[in-house]
């Protein structure tokens, strides 16, 4: 069975096929509290990228307690596992993706008993709520699998260092998670939007993002005698300020390419001109095609700024990752799993964000699709913002991703079975 992209969920009538029903594989009382206690000692203690040792072995016990045998990824962190048998040929499995490590951060909540316990670590864009749900979504299918209730394979993807560039995506590819997948779904925790909602969108839902670290070096002097030397502290900060409108000029501007700095340093006295100057931050972009042609243009700008002020630049441009472009039958298929749980009405369009995601690179190879999962307690004023020691998630979250999860292997199953 093909599923059409739909219009605009805004301009959609409510049909009765669109009303929650009674589709296997809601999340049991007893299980949503076993989830919101796992989800709290992720939190409690966080593990950054390729070090998630401690979350591995969390997880690899739960599923072989599931009876499941789950395979950790030959790097020593994270994990694939299998429900419903193994992928064979015209039978391809349905992935769930997580991403497990969490942010070089401290936690500054107060007043919740699972603040994280590791200094200056913490679990402050989501993934620990990212890995509660596809675990949950996992143990429930594993029931319906036992029941000869799931006609196709689901895999689990738990993958590390999703925080670290390019991403622990591209290792897991590598490592074989996508042999025999043939879709593969997430979502990301978005605080804007209220728990028991979700957010989706047709094509890029992400942007594109790499590093740009740059250095500036010539011979210094004395503040009294700037004609004798290169003048670092100005070459940097034009360099700085120069190069993001210079860029601008030079590509699209619906490209939305956009390069912003995170640090600048240099000189250490107020009356010596130093000799090397250092500036980094980061460069993204909305379109594929504009993100392909950044590193040149962005080597090309900075090099034409150093050269007009007699500075000799060594630049190292990090590539990152592409935009999640989301395929649009993938996000039907989200979104026709949402609404057999919750109704039409818990469904909104969301817009693309300046924020990168390695999910995109799993997309490089099957078709797939990233829905934002509301976290925001209904009627909360403000937003608690990802990448802030304060971010925290309403746990209805893991009921609402786990429940939505389930609902799109099964509705997945059924038309591949068709």
């Amino acid at each position: 069975m093909s599923r059409e992209p739909k219009a605009d969920a805004e301009s959609e009538s409510a049909s009765p096929g669109d009303q929650p029903g009674d589709m296997p594989g809601a999340l049991p009382d007893a299980l949503r509290a076993e989830l919101i206690a796992f989800r709290r000692d992720l939190h409690m203690h966080p593990e950054l990228g390729n070090q998630e040792f401690r979350t591995t072995a969390a997880l690899k016990a739960r599923l072989e307690r599931a009876g499941l045998t789950p395979r950790v990824l030959p790097i020593g962190t994270g994990l694939i596992c299998d429900i419903g048998g193994e992928p064979q040929p015209g039978r391809p499995a349905l992935a769930l993706r997580a991403d497990i490590d969490a942010l070089p951060i401290p936690d500054t909540k107060t007043g919740v008993p699972y603040r994280s316990t590791v200094p200056d670590r913490a679990h402050a864009c989501g993934h620990d709520v990212h890995t509660t749900v596809v675990l949950g979504a996992g143990l429930v299918l594993a029931e319906l699998a036992a029941e000869g209730r799931l006609p196709h394979p689901v895999r689990l993807i738990f993958q590390p260092a999703e925080e670290v560039l390019p991403g622990g995506a591209a290792d897991a590819v590598a490592s074989g998670a996508l042999d025999g997948v043939g879709r593969i779904i997430a979502v990301h925790c978005d605080p804007r939007v209220d728990a028991g909602r979700i957010g989706l969108r047709h094509g890029p839902i992400t942007s594109a993002c790499d590093r740009l670290e740059v250095s500036l070096d010539g011979p210094g002097g004395h503040t009294a005698r700037p004609h004798l030397t290169t003048d670092l502290v100005t070459a940097v900060a034009k360099v700085a300020t120069e190069v993001p409108a210079l860029v601008g000029r030079r590509i699209d501007a619906r490209s939305g390419l956009s390069v912003t700095w995170g640090r600048i340093e240099s000189g250490h006295a107020p009356n010596v001109i130093p000799q090397h100057a250092e500036l980094s931050g980061t460069v993204r972009c909305l379109d594929l095609v504009a993100w392909r042609q950044a590193p040149d243009l962005v080597h090309g700008a900075i090099q034409e700024i150093a050269d007009l002020y007699r500075a000799k630049s060594e630049i190292n441009y990090i590539r990152g990752v592409p935009p999640v472009v989301n395929e649009p039958v993938v996000t039907e298929l989200l979104r026709d799993a949402m609404v057999a749980r919750r109704g039409v009405a818990s469904v909104e369009d969301t817009e693309q964000s300046l924020g990168g995601e390695d999910f995109s690179w799993y997309l490089e190879h099957v078709p797939g699709a990233m829905a934002r999962l509301g976290v925001r307690t209904p009627g909360e004023h403000g937003v608690r913002d990802l990448h802030q020691g304060d971010f925290d998630a309403d746990e209805h979250a893991i009921t609402v991703g786990v429940e939505l999860f389930t609902a799109a292997a099964l509705i997945d199953a059924a038309e591949r079975s068709a």
